[in-house]
C-alpha cells in the first residue's frame, strides 16, 4: 500500500496529522494478518534469491511453508547479526552472499558509517529508493512539513545512507531541495541566509553546532527562515528532550527525528507527541528479545528490536538484530496504531553497561546532563573494565561562560543529579571548552576502552 498521488490532496487531507490514515490507523489484527503474509512472501523471496538464507534456512532444518504463524518467524527463524553479513562481504565483496537481485538492478550504492573500519556495503535498487523515501514522508508530514517547504541538506553527500534516503523522501513529498554539499558550517549557515528553505536537514548535534557557530558570528539563526528541523543519524529530540529544546530554542523551528538503521529503511519516524517514534510496519515487522535468553519481551519491558524488513528488494533481512534496546507499547494518544518506541532507542546491547549491579543505557544519562545548568551539548561516555566490572565515566565541557573554578562544582552536581535518577554512582570529569572532537555526521558520544573481547557486538 502506497499514499495517494500529490494531485489527490485536498484541504482536508494537507491538515491531516496523517500522511497515510489508512495504514497509520490500521487495526492491530488486520496489521498482523498483513504482516505474516509479507514475511512469508519475503522468506520463500530470499531463499530462493541469496545462498546467504538458503544456507541459514537449510542449517536450521526450516523452509519457508514452514512458517505459518508470526510465531514461527520469531521461534524458528535463524536470527541474522550484521557481523555474519559484514565477513561475508569481506570475503566476496562487494556484497558477499545476501544480494537478491542482479548486479544490474543495483541502481544505489551506500555504507555504513561503522566505527569498527569495516563498514557495511548496502545495494538498493530503484523500487527500494522510492519505498525508503516513502518512511521518510509519514514522519516529515506528522511534524507539519508540506510539499511547499524547501528543505536545505547540511550534508556532505557522501556513502552515509541516511541523508541520501531523505533525498528520496523530499523527492517523495515533492518538496524543494538545495544542497550544502562540500561547504564548511560558516557556509552552511550564510547559505541558508542567502537561499531562505524553511526545513533544516542534519544530525541534531551538527544543528547545534551550526547556531554555536552562527551566534560567534552574530547571527540569530532563530530570526531565520527555518521553520522545522529534521534528524536522524544519532539520538536527538525524541530520546533527548533536552536537546529538542537547545534545538528549538537555538533555531526557533520544530525539531523532528526519525529512527533509520540504513540496511533496513528508514524505519520509524517521530511521533507527534515528541515522546518516542513509530515502527513503520507497512515497510517492516518488528519485535523485542531478551538479548541473552533470545525470548521474546512483553510490551513495556526493554529488550532488543528485532526487525524483518520488506523495504530492501536487494539486500533482504529476516529476524535481523539492532542491537538496540527500546521499550515498546502498542497503542498511543497520537493515534497511529503502530508499535510505538518510547523515547526511541534507550541504549545498545554492546553500549549497556552494568555498574555495581545496575544497567546503565548511554540514552539515560545524556537525558540528565542535559538537564544541567552549564554543561554544554559537548560531553563523551568512557567505557572500561575494572576490577571485574563495567566502568562508565563521564567527561563533558562545561559552558564557556562557567568559571574554571566552578567547573568541579558542576561535575559534582552532575554526579549527584545521575546518581539520584539511577541509583549509581559514575565518575564525572569536566575538560576545557573545545577540547573534546566535533563531528558533521554522526557524535561519537562513546569511548569503548573495554578489552576487546568484552564488546559484545558491532556498532552499527
Amino acid at each position: 500500500m502506497t499514499s495517494p498521488p500529490l494531485a489527490n490532496l485536498n484541504s482536508a487531507s494537507m491538515g491531516s496529522p496523517f500522511w497515510n490514515r489508512l495504514t497509520e490507523t490500521m487495526p492491530r489484527a488486520q496489521l498482523d494478518k498483513l504482516h505474516l503474509q509479507r514475511v512469508q512472501a519475503l522468506a520463500h523471496y530470499a531463499y530462493e534469491n541469496t545462498p546467504f538464507y538458503r544456507k541459514k534456512f537449510d542449517n536450521a532444518g526450516l523452509k519457508p511453508s514452514d512458517i505459518r504463524s508470526l510465531d514461527d518467524l520469531k521461534r524458528k527463524v535463524p536470527i541474522t547479526d550484521k557481523s555474519e553479513i559484514i565477513e561475508l562481504q569481506q570475503q566476496r565483496p562487494p556484497y558477499g552472499d545476501t544480494l537478491a537481485l542482479p548486479m544490474d538492478f543495483v541502481a544505489h550504492h551506500c555504507e555504513t558509517s561503522g566505527t569498527t573500519g569495516l563498514p557495511l556495503a548496502i545495494p538498493y535498487s530503484t523500487y527500494d529508493s522510492v519505498r525508503y523515501g516513502e518512511s521518510w514522508v509519514y514522519g516529515f508530514w506528522g511534524l507539519g512539513i508540506r510539499p511547499s517547504d524547501t528543505l536545505y541538506f547540511a550534508f556532505g553527500w557522501g556513502n552515509f545512507a541516511g541523508f541520501w534516503s531523505a533525498y528520496w523522501g523530499a523527492r517523495r513529498l515533492g518538496c524543494r531541495v538545495i544542497s550544502g554539499g562540500g561547504l564548511d558550517t560558516k557556509g552552511h549557515i550564510e547559505a541558508i541566509l542567502r537561499m531562505k528553505p524553511t526545513v533544516l536537514i542534519s544530525t541534531p548535534t551538527f544543528a547545534l553546532r551550526i547556531a554555536a557557530v552562527a551566534a560567534e558570528m552574530g547571527v540569530d539563526l532563530s530570526k531565520s527562515s527555518i521553520k522545522f528541523t529534521y534528524h536522524a543519524g544519532e539520538p536527538g529530540p525524541t530520546a533527548l528532550p533536552g536537546m529538542r529544546d537547545q534545538i528549538e530554542k537555538a533555531w526557533g523551528a520544530k525539531a523532528g527525528e526519525l529512527l533509520g538503521i540504513a540496511e533496513v529503511d528508514a524505519m520509524a519516524p517521530g511521533c507527534p507527541l515528541g515522546d518516542g517514534v513509530h515502527v513503520n510496519e507497512m515497510n517492516l515487522y518488528s519485535w523485542s528479545m531478551d538479548p541473552t535468553s533470545q525470548d521474546e519481551v512483553p510490551d513495556g519491558e526493554i529488550g532488543e528490536n528485532i526487525v524483518t524488513g520488506y523495504g530492501n528488494t536487494a539486500q533482504p533481512l529476516l529476524n535481523y538484530r539492532t542491537h538496540d534496546l527500546v521499550r515498546r507499547r502498542s497503542s498511543c494518544a497520537c493515534g497511529r496504531t503502530w508499535s510505538k518506541l518510547e523515547g526511541s532507542v534507550l541504549g545498545r546491547t554492546d553500549f549497556m553497561v552494568t555498574v555495581r549491579g545496575t544497567n546503565v543505557y548511554q540514552t539515560a544519562v545524556e537525558n540528565i546532563l542535559n538537564e544541567v545548568e552549564g554543561i554544554s551539548m559537548h560531553y563523551e561516555l568512557v567505557l572500561t573494565h575494572e576490577e571485574g566490572n563495567d566502568a562508565m565515566t563521564v567527561r563533558f565541557e562545561p559552558e564557556a561562560s562557567i568559571d574554571p573554578a566552578s567547573w568541579q562544582q558542576l561535575a559534582s552536581n552532575a554526579g549527584d543529579r545521575i546518581h539520584k535518577a539511577l541509583h549509581v554512582r559514575l565518575k564525572v570529569v569536566p575538560v576545557a571548552p573545545k577540547s573534546l572532537p566535533r563531528f558533521e555526521l554522526k557524535t561519537k558520544r562513546i569511548i569503548d576502552q573495554r578489552p576487546k573481547e568484552l564488546r559484545r557486538a558491532l556498532d552499527r
